[in-house]
Order: C-alpha cells, then sequence, then structure tokens
C-alpha cells in the first residue's frame, strides 16, 4: 500500500481561518454578508470533506486488497481501520443528524440545510442543542470527547496528535470562562442557525481527516507492499516438468532474492554451467524419471563463497494430446465455447475431434480450433480426440470431459463516450456526469469479467428515483432504453442525487430470459 504523509493545504488553513474570522464577525452585527460568509465557508468545508471520504476509500479499499492477500499479516490492523471507520462514522452521522435538525427547526419539516432560507435564524440551533430533556448538545459533546481519545491513541507523530487535538478541542478559550457557560452553550446557546451548521460541517471535516491520518498511520505500521527475505533457496525453474521424447528439456536456474549486481557460479553434478542467464538444456531422447542435480556458489561480499545445492526431478513421456477449454473446464449450453486441441508432434489438419457422449454440436473454427454447441445443461460431455501419424494410421490420443452449465448472469452498465471518445462502462458505485447520462440512449448488459465477453440484450429495466422524503418513484423504460419519463427525472436530478437501475430483464445468446439479481446505483455529478 502507497503511503503518502498527508499536510494541512494551503486551502484548508485558509477555510479554518475564514471560519474564525466569521466566528468573531458575529459579535458585532449578523449582516446578510456574514450570512453569505458562513454559506460559502459551509461549502467549501463540504467540498474538501468529500475529497477525503474518497482518500479514505481508496484506504480502505487498499486495507481490503491487503487483508486478502495476507490476512495472518494485516489482520490485526486491519480490525483497527474497520473500528476507526465505525466511530468516526457514528460522530460524522450524530453531526449530520443534528444538521438536519437544525435546518428543520428553522426552515419547517422540508427544511434543506444546503439550501437554507432563514440562516439568520437564533432559536433553531439553541433548541435543538440546548432545549431541556431534547437538547443534544450535552451527547454531542461526550462524543466528541470519546473520538478525540480514541483517535488519539492511534496517533503516533507528535505534530498530527497536537493539530487533531486543537481541532476536537472542547475547552471555552480563557476570556470566556467568565461567562460561566459549558462548551455547548458557547457554540450553540443563540448562534444563527447558518452559523451552527458550518460549525457542524467543520466537524465533519476534522472527522474524516483525522481518519485519514489514522489510515496513514495503521499502513506503515504494517508495511503494506514491503516484502522481506528471511530465506534463501536455490531454485530450478524448468519450462515444463513433462518432457516429450524427441524435445529437450530446459529449465532456469536460479538463486530467489539474487544480487543483480552480481551472479552465482552454477555447476551441474560437478561440471560448471558456463551460462549468463542460469538457462540449463540438454536433450531428451528416452522416457522414464531424471533429476538434475547441482549447486551454486554464491560470494556474500566478505570475500566467502556460500554453497546452496538444488535438486529437480523431471520426467520424460511418450506424446499425448493435449485439449483444453479456452474457458477452462466448463461449457456453456447454447453457447458457441472455443476449444484447442493440440498434439504434440502432429500438425493440426492431421487432428480431428468427435463428441464421444453427450448431447452437442463440434465443428472446427477453421483456424486450428474447434467450436462447441452443447444443448443439456448439468450434463457430462465428452470429447474423443484421434491422430493421423505419418503412416497414415488413425490411433486415439484420449477422450476429454466437460461439465455442461448455463451462462452466468450478466452485469448491467451505461454505456458512454468520454472525452476522447473511447467508449466507457458506468458500472456504478461512482460519481456519473450528468452530461453523460443525458448524451446515452439507455443501458447495456453483458458478462465481462475477463475469461468470459458476451453481449446480452435487454428487454426492459426499471429507473427508480427518491423524493425529498424518502419515497421511491420508479419509471419503466422503453425496452433497453429510456424513456421519456426516466429521461425527465434524470433533467431534475441535482449533483449528489442518486437513483437505482434494477428489475433488468435481458436474454443471452442461449434464448434463455432471465430477471437480473443485481441493480445499478447512478450517482450524479
Amino acid at each position: 500500500m502507497k503511503i503518502k504523509k498527508n499536510k494541512i493545504s494551503p486551502r484548508q488553513k485558509m477555510i479554518n481561518l475564514m471560519y474564525v474570522l466569521l466566528m468573531a464577525m458575529l459579535a458585532l452585527n449578523v449582516s446578510s454578508d456574514v450570512l453569505n460568509g458562513f454559506t460559502l465557508v459551509d461549502e467549501s468545508l463540504s467540498r474538501s470533506t468529500a475529497n477525503a471520504n474518497v482518500q479514505n476509500a481508496a484506504m480502505y479499499s487498499d486495507f481490503e486488497t491487503s487483508m486478502a492477500q495476507n490476512p495472518e499479516k494485516v489482520g490485526e490492523w486491519y480490525a483497527r481501520a474497520q473500528s476507526v471507520r465505525t466511530m468516526s462514522d457514528s460522530l460524522y452521522n450524530l453531526a449530520e443528524h443534528l444538521k438536519v435538525r437544525i435546518a428543520r427547526k428553522a426552515d419547517g419539516k422540508n427544511g434543506n440545510y444546503r439550501t437554507l432560507e432563514n440562516r439568520e435564524d437564533l432559536e433553531a440551533s439553541t433548541h435543538v442543542m440546548l432545549a431541556p430533556g431534547s437538547g443534544q448538545g450535552k451527547e454531542l459533546y461526550d462524543a466528541i470527547t470519546s473520538y478525540r481519545e480514541n483517535i488519539l491513541a492511534m496517533i503516533t507523530d507528535s505534530i498530527q496528535r497536537q493539530i487533531i487535538k486543537d481541532n476536537f478541542s472542547t475547552d471555552i478559550p480563557r476570556k470566556d470562562i467568565s461567562l460561566m457557560k459549558n462548551w455547548q452553550e458557547y457554540h450553540f446557546e443563540n448562534m444563527p442557525a447558518i452559523a451552527a451548521i458550518t460549525l457542524l460541517t467543520k466537524l465533519q471535516n476534522d472527522v474524516r481527516y483525522a481518519e485519514g491520518e489514522v489510515l496513514h498511520t495503521l499502513a506503515r505500521n504494517i508495511d503494506v507492499g514491503d516484502v522481506r527475505v528471511n530465506q534463501i533457496h536455490a531454485l530450478v525453474i524448468p519450462n515444463s516438468r513433462n518432457v516429450v521424447r524427441g524435445n529437450d528439456f530446459t529449465a532456469q536456474i536460479i538463486l530467489a532474492a539474487v544480487d543483480s549486481t552480481q551472479r552465482p557460479e552454477i555447476y551441474i553434478g560437478d561440471e560448471k554451467l558456463d551460462t549468463d542467464n542460469g538457462i540449463y538444456s540438454r536433450p531428451c531422447n528416452t522416457t522414464g524419471d531424471y533429476t538434475l542435480n547441482g549447486y551454486m556458489l554464491v560470494n556474500d561480499g566478505a570475500g566467502a563463497s556460500t554453497r546452496y545445492n538444488f535438486s529437480q526431478s523431471y520426467t520424460v513421456v511418450e506424446p499425448t494430446a493435449t485439449v483444453s477449454a479456452s474457458l477452462m473446464n466448463v461449457l456453456y449450453a447454447g453457447f458457441e465455447n472455443p476449444i484447442s486441441i493440440s498434439v504434440p508432434g502432429v500438425p493440426a489438419n492431421r487432428i480431428s475431434a468427435s463428441v464421444a457422449k453427450g448431447s452437442a454440436t463440434l465443428k472446427s473454427d477453421g483456424k486450428g480450433g474447434y467450436i462447441a454447441v452443447p444443448t443439456q445443461i448439468g450434463e457430462e460431455l465428452i470429447i474423443e480426440v484421434t491422430a493421423t501419424n505419418e503412416e497414415g494410421r488413425r490411433q486415439s490420443m484420449g477422450q476429454y470431459a466437460f461439465r455442461v452449465r448455463q451462462l452466468p448472469d450478466p452485469t448491467p452498465f451505461i454505456e458512454y463516450k468520454d472525452k476522447d471518445g473511447n467508449t466507457q462502462r458506468y458500472r456504478g458505485g461512482r460519481p456519473f456526469a450528468k452530461q453523460a447520462l443525458m448524451s446515452t440512449d439507455g443501458i447495456v448488459a453483458a458478462i465481462d469479467d475477463g475469461l468470459l465477453n458476451i453481449s446480452f440484450k435487454v428487454l426492459s429495466f426499471d429507473a427508480v428515483f427518491f423524493d425529498n422524503m424518502g419515497n421511491a418513484i420508479p419509471r419503466k423504460s422503453d425496452g433497453a432504453q429510456f424513456s421519456q419519463a426516466q429521461k425527465d427525472m434524470f433533467r431534475s436530478l441535482q449533483r449528489g442525487k442518486r437513483f437505482y437501475i434494477s428489475n433488468v430483464r435481458a436474454i443471452g445468446p442461449d434464448n434463455v430470459e432471465r430477471q437480473l439479481p443485481t441493480s445499478l446505483e447512478v450517482i450524479i455529478n
């Protein structure tokens, strides 16, 4: 995991300075200019928080990858990272909840803190945070205190510790102690609604910043991506352990973690191998089992040599056929499955194949391979290979079994052109430009997993939108195309809004109609 030490950017420093300045101006007259200033700071903080969210998500993704690769080494730090995510999301979501409450108290039940109208309202934050019995100011205070202590326990850098400690400080300035107010009263009593919301947005920004610092610290602790060598072995890497009679046995003899500035001396038996790249080759004219024995002499840099013995067995066999399905040992019913068939030492025009068991058609593709189209799902298909030798005699080279399965379900996505005119596939999970969405006719579906690349015909799908109250609004498509009703909904979507494409029905080359179990989340950028 590549680690970059985060520093406070000049832009972030300016945001913090603007926030402090605007707070000081509250002691004067709360003019519309001041309120507008808070709105600008809140928007800037929100953008900064969004960027931090993206960076933290990438760090979590790297932890997931490293955990899958080396759970024993990464497990402890992965668990701590998940703990950081949980407590960061908890405080972040609490601040989000309070912003929503303040906005609705100021503007009514449909109030939205992003488009706050009564920004100068002095009662909303007081009620939400300080009302007897229902005020959540003490809850926020306790949450910040707990988060600060837990986060600081995971930060080792003294500078970053001080920054985070200051960001989450719950102390009241000394000059204001005489006011006899606690922390929540000091920050939210008679505070304009927009100022209180901006304060909570800054808290969310601080949470994501602290979260990122802890993730970088955890990553450094486990040295993700750092490979250490604690053993040295002499290795023989053959091209193949099975050699057809008449061919050569070829192997590369290397020293693991070899120093590129010097080459070891290689001996086969007691005879030194004259090679610069460690490649060893010998003819194989007789079938049977053989062993390659030898050793390496490696200079340790102090004038002494260390000997490393090696031994590698290999087998020389009679010629046999090699049959492999291009899609592993599985064939898909109703689909043209490419199959490669070869026999070492025999040209392709003297090799033939046929179906020995099962229901399928098998024909040559004209390029040395075959196309198999099974018809019965679940059965075993057996292909027999025969070869004609130079004397014209036909010989069976073996039978090879394959499982017949139904084509897996495809994945829905939106196909569009990027700024360079290249075709791209949007699969959800990240922001999607509204302009690109409006220029796209509909959706497509395909199996595209690096092994299969099979297109399906989309028959229909639903686009599900949500209003401000969270109510689902489904709209039907026109086949694979976006309907006019869906396009009308697209035009009304603002940045950050999302909708879902679900209930996708599609039919593949096997003529099997299916409803896809997955949905596509589209986030408007």
